[in-house]
């Protein structure tokens, strides 16, 4: 039963590009650990069919018996939907293919942009004590992201240090802004992470200089750099602060972690 009076549930944060390769996964999984580094008891989302987030986290196929498609479509409980992770504080629900059909599942739904919104708002969410909800959207516009957004109070936007970058922005800026004003009115911007950012390439620069210079203190101080650590971590099912927590991608997401929580006051549900 879902609960909108609720005075202090967890932040909810939707991790959003419709572009594939730009970091998304990468940086729910590891922003998400290293929150719970800090402290904060965290829990991912993953909403993306491809379930990269899930595999990330440690959770084989066969251990996802109950996933984000049962969350949204079944009413299961959220005992049985929650899985601890090997980080002390960070938790996922867990994707599988299954939610490549949510859209066609869910278009006779009344309720189906908001479905997830009071799914993370049940009563019962209370018992794990959530200081954030990380939610991994999948590579599009459709019906899934909508739903994270409804549910989000903001929205992170990992942009890749890549030539197209900032073009890719608008789709996504607009989505926001419609969700904004049929759903959702507080859903802000929480800002804009450069990710696989290299200081030795002129494109990267001028890519981090644009994006300031059109959306100033929406982009975050922290950059992620490109680091091979990071890269290789997903084939070990854990974050690169557990692969290798000396590397520059593991510092990089501890500073990215450390900023979002300076700016942070509490957010009523």
């Amino acid at each position: 039963m879902s609960d909108p009076s609720r005075p202090n549930g967890p932040r909810i944060i939707a991790v959003a590009n419709q572009k594939g390769g730009v970091g998304k996964t990468t940086t729910t999984i590891n922003l998400g650990a290293a929150l719970a580094e800090r402290g904060c008891r965290v829990l991912v989302v993953d909403l993306d069919p491809q379930g990269n987030a899930s595999t990330g986290l440690g959770i084989d196929p066969e251990a996802r018996d109950y996933t984000a498609y049962e969350l949204l479509l079944e009413d299961v409980p959220l005992d049985d939907v929650i899985l601890p992770t090997s980080s002390d504080g960070l938790f996922i629900i867990p994707a599988t293919v299954d939610l490549s059909s949510a859209d066609i599942d869910l278009i006779s739904n009344e309720k189906r942009s908001f479905l997830l919104h009071d799914a993370l708002r049940q009563t019962a969410m209370d018992a794990f004590e959530l200081d954030y909800i990380l939610i991994d959207c999948p590579p599009s516009l459709n019906l899934l992201t909508v739903n994270a957004m409804v549910a989000a109070h903001s929205v992170l936007v990992p942009l890749q240090s890549e030539f197209f970058a900032l073009e890719g922005l608008s789709q996504l800026m607009l989505t926001i802004r419609e969700v904004r004003e049929a759903a959702n009115p507080a859903l802000r911007i929480e800002g804009i992470v450069m990710t696989m950012y290299d200081a030795r390439n002129r494109l990267s620069q001028q890519v981090e200089m644009d994006a300031r210079d059109n959306l100033g203190d929406l982009v975050f101080q922290t950059i992620i750099p490109r680091n091979v650590r990071v890269s290789e971590a997903p084939s070990y099912s854990v974050p690169v602060l557990s692969y290798d927590s000396n590397s520059k991608g593991a510092a990089a997401y501890r500073a990215l972690a450390a900023e979002l929580l300076t700016q942070h006051a509490p957010v009523a549900a």
